[in-house]
């Protein structure tokens, strides 16, 4: 090989590492990226888990809520219910007295 061959080859050489390198920073800096992206999901993910447990303890809120006045209802119903039959047996007592 002659000293002009030589010369070629490491500029050839040289060119091929510098492109090399580029690519190779082009590579880190994706990964630094895709570091982060996997960051901010596995905090989403947390932050999604606390959404649905508060979720839950609402619907458990609001259903318990919403079954008082139907309790209340059926409670008052049930008095009325009560006091009619003591009016009738009581009304059935003063007759058959």
């Amino acid at each position: 090989m002659t000293e002009q061959e030589v010369s070629v080859r490491l500029t050839e050489n040289d060119e091929r590492l510098h492109a090399c390198a580029k690519r190779l920073e082009a590579v880190e800096r994706r990964q630094d990226a895709l570091d982060k992206l996997v960051t901010a999901v596995e905090v989403l993910a947390v932050r999604q888990e606390s959404v649905e447990g508060n979720v839950r303890e609402i619907r458990n809120a609001v259903q318990s809520i919403t079954e008082k006045p139907g309790k209340r209802w059926e409670a008052l119903a049930d008095r009325v219910l009560y006091l009619l039959l003591g009016a009738v047996f009581s009304l059935l007592a003063q007759g058959a007295a």
